[in-house]
């Protein structure tokens, strides 16, 4: 993967940042297409020069913000908040796919957590980038959307927040 030069790319660039919901310090969530897997997924390059390809918008993210150097050959990137949709540097960290599997079922099990919603990875982050377009659209608050998007995922009542 060209990582280097599609991170390098203007237009790629303002896309993939048109496509986050910065939320501070917090999570930002991925505003456009959702994998099966809940991961956002971009397309990046130019088909102009035949660069353009779609890729999961993290590992796009992650490489704009440290480089094509900080992600090794075979290296996964790493929510340690999570939410597969979410966009915040600052909770990603490049590491081995067996580290990303150990993490999965460290927390998974956890009730109210973002690995246990009941929509699954997919479901909940459609739902929480459904919630965002539908406040931004009519005005209402977003926070309290996204609120109500996650509290949906967890028919038990209980909540473990993922977001801060």
């Amino acid at each position: 993967m060209p990582w280097a030069l599609l991170a390098a790319d203007e237009a790629t660039i303002r896309r993939y940042r048109a496509k986050v919901y910065d939320r501070g310090d917090r999570c930002a969530f991925f505003l456009g297409a959702i994998s099966s897997s809940g991961h956002g997924k971009i397309r990046a390059g130019s088909r102009k020069n035949g660069t353009s390809r779609v890729v999961t918008a993290h590992v796009l993210g992650y490489v704009i913000a440290n480089g094509a150097d900080a992600l090794p050959e075979g290296h996964v990137v790493r929510h340690t908040c999570d939410e597969s949709s979410c966009q915040l540097p600052a909770h990603w960290v490049a590491g081995e796919r067996q580290d990303n599997i150990r993490d999965y079922y460290a927390r998974s099990h956890r009730a109210g957590h973002a690995l246990n919603d009941a929509r699954g990875p997919d479901g909940r982050a459609n739902a929480i980038r459904d919630a965002i377009l539908g406040a931004l659209a009519t005005g209402a608050d977003v926070e309290a959307a996204i609120a109500a998007a996650i509290a949906a995922g967890n028919p038990s009542g209980e909540s473990q927040s993922t977001l801060d």
